[in-house]
This record gives structure tokens, C-alpha cells and sequence, in this order.
């Protein structure tokens, strides 16, 4: 049994945030396990209040699964502030953490921050370099690279920007480009076009946290960066064609899907 470890924020309603890592893991056939980085009280329409989980309750958590049920990969979301990052940071290294997947979560889809401002640097510093692979849409690519991305052209420009923050590769996610829904893989310095086409459903909520779940079963299943993307990219199409629609604002997919 592989293992797969989460460490994220929270959404009651089940949608993104760890409960949609869960239920990613849990399709994949993998054992998941959780560390709550801060309680958020959000649905399909928004966030309306967070409450972090004080660093060194996090350190425990981390400690407590690491010592017991190693994992085979990490994904991790919403790291919210600098004191969190520091630590999470801190306990990767000394368990020698491998197959990273950052999803650098920084705002909701409903525009609200859910990374404090002054942890951005620490992001790129402190979680960056331990990372085997980071999965930023086109909101969060421009504002780690610095370049107003609206098509191919600068989502390679941004891709190269960013690989000069990380020891890793980066997964620059098209799904807002306004003509297609294409995703760049940068690898060792090749780009890699996986082309997929736009679906119409409005109900969107957590995908992120899917897809970047679904890659992080790939790698701990010993599985290529690319092949572990390109599968992710699949199973994510067939959670939105499922048509799940739930809630009253872009509500979340279906996760138990077939997809092989």
C-alpha cells in the first residue's frame, strides 16, 4: 500500500483543501493521511474566516506521521503564514521528505488571500527548493515570476522564471487561458505541451488541490513526472465531465469517477 501525505487547510463542504486531497488519494487506491496547516470556514460561494493552526501543533502533527506511517509522496496546499512555512519546512527536511508536489495556494478562487503577504518570499525560499514538482495557475505563475501571463508564449517564459526559484520542475496550469485549457510541463529544461480541451461546467471548486493530489499518487506510485501529470490530467477531465452539481456558487466535482 502506498501512502500519500496532505498537508493543507480545510473546507467544511468537501470540495477543495484537504477533504478534496483525501477523496483524490482515496480514488487513486492510496492510503491518505492529513496535516491541517488552518481551519477554514468556506463553501462553493467563499471564504468568510480562517483560523491557522499554531506552528507547533503542526511540527506534531508532521512528527507523528513521519515516525509512524512514512509517505511515499507529500502535497502540500494552503501553508497560510511564515511561522507555519518555516516549521513544515524545517520537519520535511529532517525526515528527508521525498516526491514534493507543491500547490501554491495563495488566493481562493472567490479572491480572498489565503497566504499572508510577507510568507510569499518564505514560500519560495523555504518550500520551494524541497520540491519535486509546483503546480501554479496563471495567477500565481505571474505572481511568482513577475510576467503578465495571457498566452503560450509567456506561460514559457514564466515557466523558466520560476525554475530558477526550485531544484524541481513546474506544471504551469492553463485553465484560464482564454482559448484553451493547455497545461505547460517544464522538466530539465524542456517544455512539455499537454494539451486538453476546455469542458463547459461552471462547478470548478478544488481543482487545484485535485490535480496536484492526483500528480503526488503518481509519484509515490514510482510513476514519471510526466506520466504522473499527464494521468492526474486525466482523471481530473473525468471528475468535471462527471457533471457533480452541488451548492449555490462553483461547486466541487465528483471524485470517485472512472477514469483508467
Amino acid at each position: 500500500m502506498r501512502t500519500v501525505l496532505s498537508i493543507a487547510g480545510t473546507d467544511p463542504t468537501g470540495g477543495a483543501g484537504i477533504q478534496a486531497d483525501l477523496k483524490t488519494i482515496e480514488a487513486y487506491g492510496l492510503f491518505g493521511m492529513s496535516v491541517i496547516t488552518a481551519v477554514v470556514a468556506q463553501n462553493t460561494m467563499g471564504v468568510t474566516a480562517m483560523q491557522p493552526i499554531s506552528p507547533e501543533l503542526v511540527r506534531q502533527q508532521i512528527d507523528c506521521v513521519f515516525n509512524d506511517i512514512r509517505p511515499d509522496a507529500v502535497k502540500i496546499g494552503m501553508l497560510h503564514d511564515t511561522e507555519i512555512i518555516h516549521m513544515v519546512a524545517s520537519r520535511l527536511r529532517a525526515h528527508h521528505a521525498e516526491n514534493i508536489v507543491l500547490d501554491p495556494v495563495m488566493v481562493s478562487s472567490s479572491g480572498h488571500d489565503l497566504l499572508q503577504p510577507d510568507a510569499a518570499k518564505a514560500l519560495v525560499n523555504e518550500i520551494f527548493p524541497l520540491c519535486t514538482l509546483i503546480t501554479p495557475n496563471l495567477s500565481e505563475a505571474a505572481a511568482l515570476s513577475g510576467i503578465n501571463i495571457t498566452d503560450k508564449s509567456q506561460m514559457e517564459q514564466a515557466a523558466q522564471q520560476i525554475a530558477a526559484l526550485t531544484q524541481g520542475s513546474i506544471l504551469v496550469k492553463g485553465g484560464h487561458l482564454a482559448d484553451c485549457a493547455d497545461d505547460l510541463l517544464y522538466v530539465n529544461g524542456q517544455m512539455h505541451w499537454l494539451p486538453a480541451v476546455r469542458i463547459q461546467n461552471p462547478n470548478t471548486h478544488g481543482t487545484g488541490c485535485t490535480l496536484s493530489s492526483a500528480i503526488a499518487c503518481g509519484l509515490a506510485q514510482g510513476i514519471s513526472q510526466i506520466d504522473s501529470v499527464k494521468n492526474a490530467k486525466r482523471y481530473l477531465t473525468a471528475c468535471i465531465q462527471f457533471g457533480l452539481d452541488l451548492g449555490h456558487g462553483s461547486g466541487p466535482l465528483q471524485h470517485k469517477v472512472d477514469w483508467i
